[in-house]
């Protein structure tokens, strides 16, 4: 009886041990952008996206940015067209005509987003 017990105990830590890998492998972003701009202004605003691995099985597959809500930019990768790293950073130029709000996500191929980044510009 106690050897079941020590290999139920072992394959629950290995189980465990493995789902908690996967949840940590989620790509993620970072958002940079000014926090304000002139009206009519054109600014970059850059997506650093970040993961464990940038392999044939497992990569970053996309990363998108919303401007107001709509997506104005979505960068699609495959396991023949992958991202140049499992860190990488991709840009896009917004015009600013009022307050904007952008949001920026990306999704790993395996294990999906780890969430969305959020910013807002204020105009000067």
């Amino acid at each position: 009886m106690i050897h079941r017990e020590k290999v139920f105990i072992s394959v629950l830590l290995f189980f465990l041990t493995v789902s908690s890998v996967a949840l940590a492998d989620k790509s993620s972003v970072e958002l940079e952008a000014p926090s304000e701009a002139a009206k009519g202004s054109e600014v970059t605003v850059k997506i650093h996206v970040k993961h464990d691995s940038n392999s044939f099985l497992h990569y970053t597959d996309w990363v998108y940015l919303k401007v107001g809500g709509k997506e104005v930019k979505r960068w699609e990768y495959s396991n023949f067209n992958r991202p140049e790293g499992a860190d990488f950073m991709v840009e896009h130029k917004v015009r600013v005509e009022g307050t904007t709000d952008i949001e920026a996500k990306a999704h790993c191929n395996s294990h999906g987003s780890a969430g969305p980044a959020t910013r807002t510009i204020k105009v000067k």
